[in-house]
Protein backbone atom coordinates (compact mmCIF):
# COMPACT_ATOMS: atom_id res chain seq x y z
CA UNK A 1 0.00 0.00 0.00
CA UNK A 2 1.48 3.74 -1.57
CA UNK A 3 1.43 6.65 1.15
CA UNK A 4 -1.77 7.95 -1.76
CA UNK A 5 -3.91 4.74 -1.70
CA UNK A 6 -4.23 5.09 2.48
CA UNK A 7 -5.06 8.53 1.86
CA UNK A 8 -7.72 7.58 0.49
CA UNK A 9 -8.89 4.66 2.67
CA UNK A 10 -8.12 7.34 5.65
CA UNK A 11 -10.81 9.91 3.52
CA UNK A 12 -13.18 7.27 2.95
CA UNK A 13 -13.25 6.09 6.88
CA UNK A 14 -12.06 2.96 6.54
CA UNK A 15 -9.41 4.04 8.74
CA UNK A 16 -10.52 6.56 10.25
CA UNK A 17 -10.47 5.75 13.53
CA UNK A 18 -7.18 4.15 13.33
CA UNK A 19 -5.83 7.63 12.31
CA UNK A 20 -7.54 10.04 14.43
CA UNK A 21 -6.09 7.73 17.39
CA UNK A 22 -2.38 9.02 16.44
CA UNK A 23 -1.62 5.75 17.91
CA UNK A 24 0.03 3.47 15.07
CA UNK A 25 1.94 4.82 12.00
CA UNK A 26 0.47 4.49 8.54
CA UNK A 27 3.45 1.92 7.96
CA UNK A 28 2.68 -0.11 10.57
CA UNK A 29 -1.52 -0.19 9.62
CA UNK A 30 -0.02 -1.38 6.18
CA UNK A 31 1.46 -4.63 8.26
CA UNK A 32 -1.51 -6.59 9.97
CA UNK A 33 -1.03 -9.91 11.42
CA UNK A 34 -2.88 -12.78 9.77
CA UNK A 35 -5.03 -14.80 12.13
CA UNK A 36 -6.30 -18.65 11.26
CA UNK A 37 -10.13 -17.82 12.34
CA UNK A 38 -10.50 -20.98 13.97
CA UNK A 39 -10.77 -19.06 17.34
CA UNK A 40 -12.76 -15.47 17.86
CA UNK A 41 -10.11 -13.51 19.86
CA UNK A 42 -10.98 -11.68 22.69
CA UNK A 43 -9.79 -9.62 25.50
CA UNK A 44 -11.23 -8.94 29.29
CA UNK A 45 -11.16 -4.67 29.60
CA UNK A 46 -10.52 -5.22 33.54
CA UNK A 47 -6.81 -6.79 33.05
CA UNK A 48 -5.99 -4.38 30.52
CA UNK A 49 -7.23 -1.27 32.97
CA UNK A 50 -4.88 0.71 32.96
CA UNK A 51 -4.84 1.72 29.02
CA UNK A 52 -6.88 4.30 28.04
CA UNK A 53 -10.07 2.33 26.50
CA UNK A 54 -9.23 3.69 23.01
CA UNK A 55 -5.76 3.13 22.83
CA UNK A 56 -6.37 -0.76 23.68
CA UNK A 57 -9.20 -0.56 21.10
CA UNK A 58 -6.82 1.06 18.56
CA UNK A 59 -4.31 -1.55 19.01
CA UNK A 60 -6.85 -5.03 19.41
CA UNK A 61 -7.99 -2.53 15.82
CA UNK A 62 -4.49 -2.78 14.47
CA UNK A 63 -4.01 -6.18 15.37
CA UNK A 64 -7.29 -6.90 14.05
CA UNK A 65 -8.55 -8.96 17.28
CA UNK A 66 -12.58 -7.90 16.60
CA UNK A 67 -13.96 -7.88 20.58
CA UNK A 68 -13.28 -6.66 23.85
CA UNK A 69 -14.85 -8.45 26.99
CA UNK A 70 -16.68 -6.91 30.11
CA UNK A 71 -17.43 -3.52 28.85
CA UNK A 72 -20.51 -1.35 29.69
CA UNK A 73 -23.18 0.71 28.24
CA UNK A 74 -21.39 3.80 29.21
CA UNK A 75 -18.39 2.70 26.89
CA UNK A 76 -19.76 1.22 24.46
CA UNK A 77 -19.16 4.49 21.86
CA UNK A 78 -15.75 4.27 22.13
CA UNK A 79 -15.95 0.30 21.05
CA UNK A 80 -18.20 1.33 17.97
CA UNK A 81 -15.64 4.20 17.01
CA UNK A 82 -12.95 1.65 16.87
CA UNK A 83 -15.12 -1.04 15.07
CA UNK A 84 -14.59 -3.83 18.28
CA UNK A 85 -17.27 -5.90 18.85
CA UNK A 86 -18.48 -6.46 22.86
CA UNK A 87 -18.25 -9.85 23.20
CA UNK A 88 -19.77 -10.09 27.23
CA UNK A 89 -21.76 -7.14 28.14
CA UNK A 90 -21.95 -6.08 31.67
CA UNK A 91 -23.96 -3.64 34.49
CA UNK A 92 -26.58 -5.55 34.27
CA UNK A 93 -25.19 -7.17 37.82
CA UNK A 94 -24.98 -6.04 41.73
CA UNK A 95 -21.97 -7.84 42.73
CA UNK A 96 -20.60 -10.72 42.23
CA UNK A 97 -21.41 -11.93 46.00
CA UNK A 98 -25.08 -10.34 45.50
CA UNK A 99 -26.60 -12.68 43.08
CA UNK A 100 -29.65 -14.63 41.49
CA UNK A 101 -29.46 -17.38 44.34
CA UNK A 102 -30.83 -14.62 46.67
CA UNK A 103 -34.33 -13.97 46.55
CA UNK A 104 -33.48 -10.82 48.06
CA UNK A 105 -32.15 -9.30 45.38
CA UNK A 106 -34.77 -11.00 42.50
CA UNK A 107 -36.47 -7.41 42.34
CA UNK A 108 -33.67 -5.12 41.52
CA UNK A 109 -31.93 -7.91 39.31
CA UNK A 110 -34.70 -8.41 37.22
CA UNK A 111 -35.33 -4.75 36.71
CA UNK A 112 -31.62 -4.59 36.13
CA UNK A 113 -31.75 -7.34 34.05
CA UNK A 114 -34.70 -6.66 32.13
CA UNK A 115 -32.86 -2.69 30.49
CA UNK A 116 -30.20 -4.05 30.17
CA UNK A 117 -31.17 -6.84 27.97
CA UNK A 118 -32.70 -4.04 25.57
CA UNK A 119 -29.59 -2.01 25.77
CA UNK A 120 -27.56 -4.92 24.32
CA UNK A 121 -29.90 -5.93 22.06
CA UNK A 122 -30.11 -2.17 21.04
CA UNK A 123 -26.39 -1.58 20.64
CA UNK A 124 -26.53 -4.58 18.25
CA UNK A 125 -24.69 -7.17 20.84
CA UNK A 126 -25.67 -10.93 22.33
CA UNK A 127 -23.87 -11.89 25.34
CA UNK A 128 -24.90 -10.73 29.22
CA UNK A 129 -23.13 -11.97 32.11
CA UNK A 130 -24.36 -12.90 35.43
CA UNK A 131 -23.38 -14.10 38.97
CA UNK A 132 -24.89 -16.92 41.20
CA UNK A 133 -23.74 -15.21 43.88
CA UNK A 134 -22.62 -16.39 47.34
CA UNK A 135 -23.87 -19.12 49.71
CA UNK A 136 -23.80 -17.35 52.67
CA UNK A 137 -24.72 -21.00 54.12
CA UNK A 138 -27.28 -21.60 51.51
CA UNK A 139 -27.47 -25.23 50.33
CA UNK A 140 -26.93 -26.00 46.72
CA UNK A 141 -30.47 -27.34 45.77
CA UNK A 142 -32.06 -23.97 47.73
CA UNK A 143 -29.15 -21.75 45.62
CA UNK A 144 -30.59 -23.71 42.14
CA UNK A 145 -34.27 -23.21 43.00
CA UNK A 146 -34.02 -19.75 43.26
CA UNK A 147 -31.73 -18.91 40.29
CA UNK A 148 -34.24 -20.49 38.23
CA UNK A 149 -37.08 -18.56 39.90
CA UNK A 150 -35.41 -15.54 39.37
CA UNK A 151 -34.25 -15.87 35.64
CA UNK A 152 -37.51 -17.24 34.15
CA UNK A 153 -38.45 -13.33 34.61
CA UNK A 154 -36.11 -12.51 32.46
CA UNK A 155 -35.26 -15.60 29.72
CA UNK A 156 -38.71 -14.97 27.96
CA UNK A 157 -37.73 -10.81 27.02
CA UNK A 158 -33.62 -12.01 26.73
CA UNK A 159 -35.12 -14.63 23.78
CA UNK A 160 -37.38 -12.08 22.42
CA UNK A 161 -34.21 -9.78 22.13
CA UNK A 162 -31.91 -12.41 20.97
CA UNK A 163 -29.76 -11.87 24.19
CA UNK A 164 -28.47 -14.60 25.81
CA UNK A 165 -27.28 -14.62 29.66
CA UNK A 166 -24.42 -16.09 31.00
CA UNK A 167 -23.57 -17.16 34.38
CA UNK A 168 -20.11 -17.22 35.11
CA UNK A 169 -18.44 -20.17 36.89
CA UNK A 170 -15.94 -18.85 39.29
CA UNK A 171 -13.68 -21.31 41.78
CA UNK A 172 -14.15 -20.32 45.19
CA UNK A 173 -10.98 -22.02 46.84
CA UNK A 174 -8.57 -19.16 45.88
CA UNK A 175 -10.25 -15.64 44.07
CA UNK A 176 -13.67 -16.27 45.25
CA UNK A 177 -14.83 -17.81 48.59
CA UNK A 178 -18.31 -19.08 49.05
CA UNK A 179 -19.12 -18.06 45.79
CA UNK A 180 -22.18 -20.79 44.91
CA UNK A 181 -21.72 -21.36 40.99
CA UNK A 182 -18.10 -23.13 41.67
CA UNK A 183 -18.00 -26.64 39.61
CA UNK A 184 -19.87 -27.56 36.24
CA UNK A 185 -22.46 -29.96 37.39
CA UNK A 186 -24.14 -27.23 39.60
CA UNK A 187 -24.06 -24.99 36.55
CA UNK A 188 -25.31 -27.76 34.16
CA UNK A 189 -27.71 -28.55 36.81
CA UNK A 190 -29.17 -24.94 36.09
CA UNK A 191 -28.94 -25.25 32.50
CA UNK A 192 -31.01 -28.07 32.41
CA UNK A 193 -33.29 -26.93 34.57
CA UNK A 194 -34.16 -23.45 32.77
CA UNK A 195 -33.64 -25.32 29.48
CA UNK A 196 -33.62 -22.00 27.59
CA UNK A 197 -31.55 -21.33 24.75
CA UNK A 198 -31.00 -18.24 25.83
CA UNK A 199 -28.73 -19.48 28.87
CA UNK A 200 -25.40 -20.93 29.45
CA UNK A 201 -22.67 -20.89 31.69
CA UNK A 202 -19.35 -18.95 30.41
CA UNK A 203 -16.59 -21.18 31.35
CA UNK A 204 -13.48 -20.14 32.70
CA UNK A 205 -10.98 -22.57 32.29
CA UNK A 206 -8.89 -20.50 34.39
CA UNK A 207 -11.20 -21.27 37.60
CA UNK A 208 -12.30 -24.69 36.59
CA UNK A 209 -8.80 -25.97 36.35
CA UNK A 210 -8.52 -24.77 40.08
CA UNK A 211 -12.42 -26.00 40.80
CA UNK A 212 -12.20 -29.39 39.10
CA UNK A 213 -9.35 -29.97 36.08
CA UNK A 214 -10.43 -32.18 33.61
CA UNK A 215 -10.97 -29.52 30.95
CA UNK A 216 -10.63 -30.78 27.60
CA UNK A 217 -13.14 -33.74 28.58
CA UNK A 218 -15.00 -31.48 30.18
CA UNK A 219 -15.22 -29.25 27.60
CA UNK A 220 -15.97 -31.84 24.71
CA UNK A 221 -18.78 -33.64 26.96
CA UNK A 222 -20.96 -30.34 27.96
CA UNK A 223 -19.84 -27.75 25.30
CA UNK A 224 -23.82 -27.36 24.40
CA UNK A 225 -24.36 -25.53 27.51
CA UNK A 226 -20.84 -23.67 27.10
CA UNK A 227 -21.70 -20.14 25.41
CA UNK A 228 -18.44 -18.25 26.08
CA UNK A 229 -14.70 -19.23 27.32
CA UNK A 230 -12.33 -17.38 29.74
CA UNK A 231 -8.65 -17.72 29.92
CA UNK A 232 -5.72 -17.11 32.49
CA UNK A 233 -2.41 -19.41 33.91
CA UNK A 234 -2.54 -21.48 36.59
CA UNK A 235 -1.72 -20.72 39.27
CA UNK A 236 -1.31 -17.38 39.23
CA UNK A 237 -3.62 -16.41 36.90
CA UNK A 238 -0.73 -14.87 34.68
CA UNK A 239 0.38 -15.31 31.01
CA UNK A 240 -0.86 -18.60 29.28
CA UNK A 241 2.85 -19.76 27.96
CA UNK A 242 5.02 -22.50 29.59
CA UNK A 243 5.29 -20.97 33.00
CA UNK A 244 2.09 -22.34 34.10
CA UNK A 245 0.20 -25.58 33.69
CA UNK A 246 -2.60 -25.92 31.23
CA UNK A 247 -1.66 -26.62 27.65
CA UNK A 248 -4.06 -23.93 26.01
CA UNK A 249 -3.17 -25.39 22.02
CA UNK A 250 -4.89 -28.81 22.95
CA UNK A 251 -7.54 -26.67 24.97
CA UNK A 252 -7.98 -24.68 22.69
CA UNK A 253 -8.15 -27.11 19.43
CA UNK A 254 -10.73 -29.07 21.45
CA UNK A 255 -13.37 -26.33 21.52
CA UNK A 256 -13.07 -26.00 17.84
CA UNK A 257 -13.94 -29.49 17.56
CA UNK A 258 -17.01 -29.00 18.81
CA UNK A 259 -18.36 -26.35 16.46
CA UNK A 260 -18.13 -23.41 18.99
CA UNK A 261 -18.64 -20.17 16.91
CA UNK A 262 -18.31 -17.65 20.07
CA UNK A 263 -15.40 -16.28 21.40
CA UNK A 264 -12.12 -16.65 23.62
CA UNK A 265 -11.69 -14.12 25.97
CA UNK A 266 -7.85 -13.57 27.58
CA UNK A 267 -8.25 -13.26 31.29
CA UNK A 268 -5.03 -13.50 32.88
CA UNK A 269 -3.52 -10.42 34.30
CA UNK A 270 0.01 -9.45 32.89
CA UNK A 271 3.32 -9.43 34.86
CA UNK A 272 4.73 -6.83 32.71
CA UNK A 273 5.87 -3.03 33.73
CA UNK A 274 5.07 -1.55 30.58
CA UNK A 275 2.26 -1.55 28.24
CA UNK A 276 4.26 -2.08 25.39
CA UNK A 277 5.00 -5.55 27.32
CA UNK A 278 1.68 -6.48 28.37
CA UNK A 279 0.61 -5.99 24.83
CA UNK A 280 3.04 -8.46 23.40
CA UNK A 281 2.27 -10.57 26.20
CA UNK A 282 -1.45 -10.57 24.98
CA UNK A 283 -0.03 -11.35 21.39
CA UNK A 284 2.02 -14.19 22.30
CA UNK A 285 -1.42 -15.42 23.84
CA UNK A 286 -3.38 -14.56 20.88
CA UNK A 287 -1.14 -16.61 19.31
CA UNK A 288 -0.87 -19.69 21.32
CA UNK A 289 -4.75 -19.75 21.06
CA UNK A 290 -5.02 -19.20 17.65
CA UNK A 291 -4.88 -22.90 16.18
Amino acid sequence: MNRRELLKLISAGALGSLAQSGFYSAVSAAALPQWKGNIRHSVCRWTFGRMPLPELCAWLQHQQIPAIDLVGPQDWPVLKEYGIHCSMCNGAEISLEQGWNNPVYHETLISRYLEAIDLVAEAGYTNLICFSGNRNGMDDETGLENCVSGLRQILPHAQERGVVIQMELFNSKIDHPDYMCDNTPWGLALCERLGSPNFKLLYDIYHMQISEGDIIRTIRDHHAWFGHYHTAGVPGRNEIGDTQELFYPAIMRAITETGFEGYVAQEFIPTAATDAERLEALKQAFRICDV
